[in-house]
């Protein structure tokens, strides 16, 4: 070879070493906007596949998706929607363009033959409704979508997602996850001398396994149960609806795996009861197990406890505080919402396994709190609109989580096709001519509760649960009203109803509903004017119980508070009389204490009840061993209760959206509150999983300082409070390093839009 070709080729290895490297360079640069998780439908793992509750790798294929259990899209219009991130600050997205087709070949060459929606020119990344050519029934599709933002960035395309159409119908219908078994060993095994004892560290609702080895001809006794009655002992008579079963196990010769078959309750797999599937099978909560006459040797791998729950992501949400019996709690309300998720609808114990509209609302606030996972909340409502309960407020409660629904997802499907029903349960059709609803001055009928769909004979007021001598408690522990005295128009009802107009009026305005807007806007104005003539007492400052009596209770007062029923200028009064009270309601009645609490800014007072060490205290479930919230502050107050229920989880949605103040403003999160209250917390830090990816903060508050560490998802923006020590103070603020000036509110300084993008907030008090 010549000098001159040896150069040529030197030169071209050369050129070609240079464009892989700048290639290798250009493929390996992050871009300045990338799409993370997709949903469709609300389902983020729209691919999930399983058998008998076991995940299995997902394959895309039709044949796949029909064998076990899997996730089936069955709306003709499928909603799609995805979460962004983004080096820049302030960042919003103004155009996507996705593309879906039913050959992945297609999808790989990037050619959307079933829609291509082209380039638009929108800034939605959370309800984007699917318009390509109609879909088919048991069909396997594919989608991706790429984005542009407003610094000029176009990003790469998402990973490819795959869904599979189940049978399509033509109203929207809510698509919800099977459920999730995970097998679990015990944490803890002991031996004694005619026993095993083991401990899972957690109850869960599951099922049991043992894998136990025998010459043939011997009996062993298996015993599980929720709580103990001495030291490695399982309470046999544990009270309420605490649970413990026994059952005798014969055993075959050489080494069996036995499954233990578990008999069924009549109250709670009865035709109201929500009953397990099939392909799961029967389950109970059980924490510890004793193995009893059993000769051979055990260890923890040979007993499995198989938890059954809802798909749930463990690590979505975090929080820790410089208050140890805070984190405490926040553990025991995060684990309890996963824990009650077993029946796949929300329900409301296990003594029952039926859904209640209570329930479900805080248990729909505290899901939300926990994971980005809306399915189940949202059909849990929607089981609930045509299976009413018997309490006039539940009914309200439909629409208040309708609102909910439609304002942490952005998705107003559900609305749209439940509109007429939430309608119907807003009650108007019981006001009386002086602007109030009752159920008792004769207005209920057939035709109301048909359009309610309440299969009961009448609508009863409850205020809280349980009420004086229901239970036949002794005086000091007579049910959780606080001496309430019902009348035909009640406090509480109506600061329901109040809700509910103004919720019904948010849905109408957006659904472009304007002569209900204006319908229900009047109504709950003239509510607002009528709650003040009738309920509040002119002498006291504070709210009475009902028309024709004087007598006030913590309820008529929280409720007024928590939901915006107080004028400015007799707040400190009410605050004061609520204080006064203590936790004078139930563990479902602590859900609107501690949002009248927060709303009237006494989070000091509001952190003394959550970090509470008395018998009327989350804490108080901890200390009497539950691992999963319970029914009651204590089994003396609801001697029927049981040691599994979410409506006593209320720190799950509280800590989040009231002490860390993290709420959403807008549908879908596009805008959301920052409004810290500490109380005497030195440090609170929190991650939220929302529609629009992760939130989160981290507070530090010393004698003359405030700082906040914030992080906003792309596509939204946050108005941010943050606490001065008076009105009026004088302060320096510096956010990333640069004086900023804030608006004064109250003792609030406020910063009315930050966009998307990391933040670091220093307030110095001056």
């Amino acid at each position: 070879m010549t000098i001159l070709k040896r150069n040529a080729c030197f030169l071209l290895l050369i050129a070609l070493l240079f464009f892989v490297k700048q290639q290798y360079i250009y493929a390996s640069e992050p871009s300045a906007i990338r799409i993370g998780a997709l949903f469709c439908d609300l389902i983020r793992h729209t691919d999930y596949q399983s058998e008998n509750g076991y995940l299995l790798q997902p394959q895309w294929s039709a044949s796949a998706f029909q064998y076990g259990q899997a996730v089936h899209i069955e709306n003709k219009k499928p909603l799609f929607s995805w979460i962004l991130d983004a080096d820049k600050n302030n960042t919003q997205q103004i155009a996507y363009q996705v593309l879906v087709a039913d050959r992945l070949e297609d999808l790989n060459s990037d050619i959307g033959n079933i829609w291509n929606s082209g380039k638009v020119q929108e800034g939605n990344s959370t309800a984007v409704l699917f318009k390509g050519q109609p879909l088919t029934s048991n069909k396997t599709y594919f989608w991706k979508v790429k984005v542009w933002d407003n610094h000029n960035n176009e990003s790469a395309y998402s990973y490819t997602a795959c869904f599979f159409t189940g049978e399509l119908k033509d109203a929207y219908t809510t698509v919800r996850y099977p459920l999730q078994r995970t097998d679990q060993h015990p944490q803890h095994l002991e031996q004694h001398d005619d026993y095993y004892y083991a401990d899972f560290g957690k109850a869960a609702f599951g099922q049991l396994r043992i894998n136990l080895k025998s010459d043939g001809g011997d009996t062993v006794v298996v015993r599980l149960g929720e709580k103990l009655s001495a030291q490695s002992k399982i309470d046999r008579d544990p009270g309420g609806t605490i649970r413990y079963q026994e059952y005798l196990l014969p055993l075959q010769a050489g080494v069996h795996t036995y499954q233990i078959k578990f008999k069924k309750d009549k109250r709670n797999t009865g035709s109201a009861a929500i009953t397990m599937p099939p392909y799961i099978g029967e389950v109970v909560p059980f924490r510890f197990i004793e193995i009893a006459g059993y000769r051979g040797e055990l260890v923890k791998q040979d007993l499995v406890r198989s938890m059954v729950h809802y798909p749930f992501n463990d690590s979505a949400a975090t929080f820790h505080s410089s208050n140890n019996i805070l984190n405490q709690v926040w553990d025991l309300c995060k684990y309890s919402v996963k824990a009650t998720t077993f029946a796949g609808v929300y329900v409301d114990g296990d003594r029952e396994r039926i859904p209640y509209e209570a329930d479900a609302y805080i248990n729909q606030l505290c899901h939300y709190a926990m994971d980005n996972e809306f399915t189940l909340a949202r059909y849990s409502h929607e089981y609930l609109i045509h299976h009413a309960t018997w309490p006039t407020e539940w009914i309200l409660q439909s629409v208040l989580m309708a609102w909910n629904d439609y304002r942490y997802t952005g998705d107003i499907r559900s609305v749209v096709r439940y509109y007429d029903d939430l309608k119907a349960k807003t009650l108007t059709v019981l006001e009386e001519s002086n602007g109030l609803i009752s159920t008792r001055t004769g207005k209920q009928n057939e035709a109301l509760l048909k359009s309610i769909h309440f299969e009961g004979e009448a609508l009863k007021d409850i205020v809280d649960w349980p009420q004086s001598g229901i239970l036949g408690l002794g005086k000091e522990e007579a049910g959780e009203t606080d001496g309430f005295v019902f009348k035909d128009y009640n406090v509480v009802v109506n600061a329901y109803y109040y809700r509910a107009l103004q919720a019904m009026a948010k849905l109408a305005t957006d659904l472009g509903r304007k002569e209900d807007v204006h319908h229900y806007n009047e109504k709950a104005d003239a509510v607002y004017k009528a709650f003040q003539q009738h309920f509040f007492d002119k002498k006291k400052h504070i709210y009475i119980d009902g028309v024709g009596t004087d007598h006030a209770s913590l309820h008529g007062n929280m409720f007024a508070l928590a939901f915006d029923l107080v004028p400015e200028e007799y707040r400190s009064t009410v605050s004061d009389f609520i204080r006064s009270r203590g936790m004078a309601c139930s563990v479902y009645g602590s859900q609107f204490l501690m949002d009248a609490l927060y709303n009237g800014e006494d989070g000091n007072y509001a952190l003394s009840l959550l970090t509470s060490e008395s018998e009327r205290s989350w804490y108080n479930m901890i200390r009497s061993g539950s691992t999963i919230t319970m029914e009651a502050w204590d089994d003396k107050y609801k001697p029927n209760q049981d040691w599994n229920h979410i409506w006593g989880g209320v720190p799950a949605n509280i800590i989040p959206r009231k002490l860390m103040g993290i709420e959403p403003l807008t549908p879908g999160w596009s805008s959301f509150r920052v409004k810290p209250q500490l109380g005497n917390l030195t440090e609170a830090s929190i991650n939220i999983p929302t529609i629009k990816g992760d939130i989160k903060a981290q507070y530090e508050q010393k004698a003359q300082s405030f700082s906040a560490r914030i992080r906003i998802p792309v596509n939204t923006t946050a108005m941010v409070y943050l606490p001065t020590k008076t009105p009026k103070q004088k302060y320096r603020a510096v956010i990333n390093g640069e004086e900023k000036e804030g608006l004064l509110e109250g003792a609030w300084i406020k910063f009315p839009s930050l966009g998307s993008g990391d933040y670091f907030i220093e307030i110095n008090y001056k």
